[in-house]
């Protein structure tokens, strides 16, 4: 049993948000897109090595490294284009 919480969120609707998405913006060309955009998936754990280990079982399918970027936080991204596409382990002083 994993030390970490990994949120995350029903897989088809999901893509089927994004399809749909990129289906209503392709129908309307006058509707402005960002110039970047991130997805990110948020890991929970109480201690530092449960919220790495939480971050590299999202990052390992990415092939992208889990990194340290501080103050109790691992994170890792990969990028589409001008999408990215993350996680982050989030200390639990943090938490909201």
């Amino acid at each position: 049993m994993s030390n970490h919480v990994i949120r995350s969120g029903d897989r088809a609707a999901f893509l089927a948000g994004l399809r749909e998405l990129i289906d209503f913006l392709t129908a309307h060309p006058d509707v402005v897109v960002p110039r970047h955009a991130s997805l990110v998936v948020l890991v929970d754990a109480t201690d530092s090595a449960a919220r790495l280990d939480g971050v590299q079982s999202v990052a390992a399918p990415l092939s992208v490294p889990a990194e340290d970027i501080g103050r109790g936080y691992f994170g890792a991204r990969r990028d589409f284009g001008p999408i990215s596409y993350g996680v982050v382990g989030v200390p639990p002083e943090e938490r909201q």
